[in-house]
């Protein structure tokens, strides 16, 4: 096996000769093959190792996995670093499934101690079992077709050497060097989703074809080399038609709806891991739901996602992870001329002048007679009416947004200027009110200051 593991390494090029490798050890026959592959190698292949030993606190006798696979370090004289945390009482006190709470603590503690120990690769111990379950699991579960490609065998800083290794010849490996393994009992409780795949499930498969394994295997590889094909298509169509501002990420409507339906699904899907930080729990359905919102006639429309929040804004698809926050009401009386700070750090500066000056969306003139003080600036309310400017009679302000296409959470933090009337909407569009005429000695002058 030593041989077919070098030409692993070599041709995939897991790693570069003399790279320090974080090797995740739990004492299991998988791990403990693998560091001794990667040990035995060392003379062929130049790695400098080192091994962490995670202790999830499930069962009884965890203990012992650490010390003997500490025992296994200080015979082959590789340095050893552990820590034990117990699983079931982050559970318990935080809710959440075992398995997953489980894999993401284990997670922290290899990047952290591979950061700490100045490595630059993580070694796992999946094989081509391993594989298999994931790709019957997330089928299962209603995986879209990347998900089928399974665990890569690269995606760094992890690597999995033995993803093309079955366990007999892991154990086979194991038995030809005289090691011992430490055998984990809940593997054996089908409680588990991943166990009653591997003990229940694959057993009735391998009755209709006993070298299911191997071709699932192939298949999941098959997969995985076209979505590379696809991942360079996506990521060319993310950068052009993306835009990212106030944490959030945009995607025009335009640009997505001219895409191949093949090719929208995944740059949707590459968008929601970009803004989540990654996609597990992403299910077809969900993908379906984002593009059921980018297909549909209403123009603004949102759904909350495992992890993000995406919202249809007119011409725009619009992701976050967390909903955006509503925004307080906001009131304030203008007794005279002088400077009012606003929400967001922006603020209004009052003026009176004589002579009239060149209006803009952030500069606004009235007669100073149409709007005396005390004036008001407040957020805009339900029911509520102003002229604006160049149009005869009063309109609904919530018309007049619909009729603007302003986004829901540009409305509710919308300030308005009023006086008897509403006489501006801040920044966005003057009243017809009050416009001073010809020969009109003081004018009131209103100036918008963005940050």
């Amino acid at each position: 096996m030593i041989e077919a593991f070098l030409k692993v390494l070599r041709d995939h090029q897991l790693f570069t000769p003399g790279e320090h490798v974080l090797v995740s050890v739990s004492g299991g026959a998988d791990s403990v093959a693998l560091l001794s592959l990667l040990n035995l190698c060392r003379d062929r292949f130049p790695l400098q190792l080192s091994v962490a030993h995670f202790d999830h606190a499930i069962r009884v006798e965890s203990n012992g996995d650490a010390e003997f696979v500490a025992a296994l370090c200080r015979h082959w004289n590789i340095p050893f670093f552990s820590q034990r945390e117990d699983v079931p009482a982050l559970v318990r006190s935080g809710g959440g499934n075992l398995e997953e709470v489980a894999r993401l603590v284990r997670r922290r503690f290899l990047l952290m101690t591979a950061e700490v120990e100045g490595c630059s690769s993580i070694a796992l111990g999946h094989h081509r079992g391993d594989q298999v379950e994931t790709v019957l699991h997330r089928l299962i579960r209603g995986s879209g077709l990347s998900g089928l490609a399974g665990m890569a065998l690269r995606d760094p800083p992890f690597v999995r050497p033995l993803l093309f290794s079955s366990r007999e010849m892991i154990l086979d490996h194991l038995r030809q060097e005289g090691l011992e393994w430490r055998e984990d009992a809940t593997n054996q409780d089908c409680s588990y989703t991943r166990n009653r795949i591997r003990h229940q499930l694959l057993p009735l498969l391998e009755e209709f074809n006993p070298r299911i394994e191997e071709r699932l295997a192939s298949f999941s590889r098959l997969v995985g080399r076209e979505e590379d094909f696809w991942r360079e298509q996506v990521d060319q169509a993310l950068t052009e038609m993306r835009r990212v501002e106030n944490e959030e990420l945009r995607l025009g409507r335009k640009p997505l709806l001219a895409l191949h339906p093949a090719l929208r699904l995944r740059v949707l899907r590459a968008a929601l891991g970009e803004v989540r930080g990654d996609l597990r729990g992403v299910e077809a359905i969900h993908l379906d739901a984002v593009a059921s919102l980018l297909l549909s006639e209403r123009p603004q429309a949102e759904l909350k996602l495992p992890g993000c929040w995406v919202a249809r804004r007119y011409q725009w698809l619009v992701l976050r992870q967390q909903a955006p926050l509503l925004p307080a009401p906001f009131c304030r009386e203008i007794s005279g001329p002088g400077r009012v700070d606003l929400p967001g750090g922006r603020c209004l500066h009052f003026e009176i002048v004589t002579e009239p000056g060149v209006e803009s969306s952030h500069c606004v003139e009235f007669a100073a007679a149409c709007a005396e003080f005390p004036l008001t600036v407040r957020t805009v309310r339900p029911g509520d009416r102003f002229v604006p400017d160049g149009m005869r009679g009063h309109k609904k302000i919530k018309d007049y947004f619909v009729d603007a296409k302003v986004e829901r959470e540009t409305r509710r933090r919308q300030l308005a200027l009023v006086g008897p009337e509403i006489l501006w909407l801040v920044g966005m569009r003057r009243s017809a009110l009050g416009r001073p005429e010809a020969g009109c000695q003081a004018i009131l002058r209103v100036i918008l200051e963005e940050l």
